[in-house]
């Protein structure tokens, strides 16, 4: 029996998650744009897609689930690879793309737009701008003498988020109740009703983003052997930690302007990606994007199969929960075995 190296072993294991995330994406893909309140049936499906057949089921095809799934791709890519950046980045598999406080900023934002009924029709981009200007807060709260402290940042992200939760939920009781249930929409992140417009918006940053995130595989690697190492190999902690931290915010900001505050994506994906693919970052950021995007693909359409549509965000709550407490429980008992 012919024994393989350690490094064709890896490069098969990742071929072969590239392989499965993509068959798995492409048939949730399908099933997505034929799926839902409407369903269709194979025949009725491929004359929709060939612009043939119902113009009603075309508009659904088209119009309708198309910009909702391309939605969901987009932001899943986003949360994915910025989950992985700031885990790479902090050496914590248990952080996530929120851990900056750009849920707060971005919630805070929208809540105040909808409470007081300012520009509706620029909500997406104010959360995307409260979301930016909130993780920089958190990043000069972070910074330690001439560089930035990683337990500084994880704790300025936490005050940050708490200080700004308090005034969300001050804002939602003097709301009236039409205003709740807009807000609830977005804090509770859905894709309902999200266009072309939304991904106009944010698509092209997060686009860019997402491949500048790739670039900096190196540096997350180098950060990951820890701060005495990088520091040996030449490497600048301050520059690298906020360019990474900065590709990782605007990842998260877009999606978050495009369709609310959605959890565990961030968290979920990286983990595993890590647990096929091994630790190059080389590989587990664009993984981590494929993967993210099938995982919130996936998400959407099982909050669409129910007699009542679910918010996205509860279903990646949902199937997220579970697995974060495994990873709680395997991270611990893996200290107690030290």
């Amino acid at each position: 029996m012919k024994i393989l190296s350690p490094a064709t072993f890896t490069k098969h294991r990742i071929l072969w998650a590239v392989l499965l995330l993509s068959t798995g994406l492409l048939i949730t893909l399908v099933f997505s744009l034929s799926q839902g309140a409407v369903p269709l049936t194979v025949s009725e499906f491929w004359q929709a897609m060939l612009h043939k057949g119902d113009p009603i089921k075309q508009t659904i095809v088209w119009d309708l689930r198309l910009p909702r799934i391309v939605a969901a791709l987009i932001v899943g890519a986003a949360l994915g690879m910025s989950g992985a950046l700031l885990q790479g980045m902090l050496r914590n598999s248990l952080a996530d793309p929120f851990i900056l406080g750009i849920s707060a900023g971005a919630g805070l934002i929208v809540i105040v737009m909808i409470v007081l009924q300012v520009f509706p029709i620029a909500i997406p981009l104010a959360a995307w701008i409260g979301a930016i200007l909130t993780s920089a807060i958190v990043i000069l709260l972070g910074r330690a003498g001439s560089g930035i402290s990683v337990e500084r940042l994880i704790l300025g992200g936490v005050a940050v988020s708490s200080l700004l939760g308090a005034v969300q939920t001050t804002l939602l009781l003097l709301a009236e109740d039409g205003q709740i249930q807009i807000a609830l929409s977005w804090l509770v992140g859905s894709l309902n009703g999200r266009g072309w417009r939304e991904i106009s918006t944010a698509g092209p940053y997060i686009l860019v983003a997402l491949l500048g995130g790739w670039l900096l595989a190196r540096s997350v690697n180098v950060l990951a052997l820890g701060d005495d190492l990088a520091v040996g190999l030449g490497v600048s902690l301050t520059r690298s930690r906020l360019l990474i931290g900065g590709v990782a915010t605007l990842l998260a900001a877009g999606a978050v302007s495009i369709c609310g505050l959605i959890g565990f994506v961030g968290l979920v994906v990286p983990h595993g990606v890590r647990l096929i693919v091994g630790t190059d970052h080389r590989f587990v950021l664009p993984l981590s994007a494929l993967a993210g995007a099938w995982l919130l693909t996936f998400a959407d359409l099982l909050s669409r199969l129910g007699a009542v549509e679910l918010p996205v965000g509860s279903v990646t709550a949902l199937l997220g929960s579970p697995l974060f407490i495994w990873l709680l429980y395997r991270r611990s008992a893996g200290l107690n075995k030290l």
